[in-house]
């Protein structure tokens, strides 16, 4: 029988470095052996990267927070029966650049919207569908908005407040407290120290 693939996500707020330590993982990864995916949220599906276009265009008038929500879900749901599942079926691992905990913190403590009723939510559309792991990176957010904005023109969430980008990262880090699920580590640190930490996370948890 082939061993499931595992399932790792990659959560924190914009700047944290999220892409690079992924791409830079699933490589290492590749080269003991497994297959990987990387794929992103909202998107990873045709439909997904259209409602990705929708939700981070600067120029898009307001976006209400609950249609702002139903619009990551249809992404996500999408995503996980078209990509996700089929992959980890067939025993490769799945890095993904957000999930479900980026709707619990963006929001439904970003937007107001409470964090049970994401969570429940969460449960109920994805059939309590959970990732292996979650890694969090944590950032300050003047320091996150820094470096995202070295990239180019400001998206939709890149324009917020920084109390925004507070109550994300609280909530975050919270998470953290509340299940073994998650990790977290220090986004300021240095690419080859959060490899490494990363490295050693990923043997202790799946040996």
């Amino acid at each position: 029988m082939v061993r499931r693939g595992k399932f790792i996500t990659f959560e924190g707020i914009e700047g944290a470095g999220k892409s690079t330590n992924i791409n830079l993982l699933a490589e290492y990864i590749e080269s003991i052996g497994h297959n990987v995916m990387v794929t992103r949220e909202p998107g990873g599906t045709d439909l997904g990267e259209k409602i990705r276009r929708v939700l981070l265009d600067s120029d898009q008038g307001s976006i209400e927070p609950l249609t702002e929500l139903f619009l990551m879900f249809s992404a996500r749901i999408q995503h996980l029966e078209e990509k996700i599942k089929p992959a980890l079926e067939i025993g490769t691992w799945v890095f993904c650049d957000r999930f479900t905990d980026s709707s619990i913190a963006y929001q439904g403590a970003g937007r107001g919207l409470g964090i049970d009723f994401v969570s429940s939510l969460a449960t109920l559309a994805l059939n309590g569908f959970v990732p292996d792991l979650t890694i969090i990176l944590d950032i300050d957010p003047e320091e996150g908005l820094q470096r995202a904005a070295q990239k180019g023109k400001a998206d939709r969430f890149e324009k917020e407040s920084l109390d925004f980008f507070r109550a994300v990262r609280h909530e975050f880090v919270e998470m953290t407290k509340k299940d073994p699920r998650f990790f977290l580590m220090n986004g300021s640190l240095s690419i080859q120290e959060i490899q490494d930490e990363l490295r050693s996370v990923i043997g202790a948890r799946f040996e």
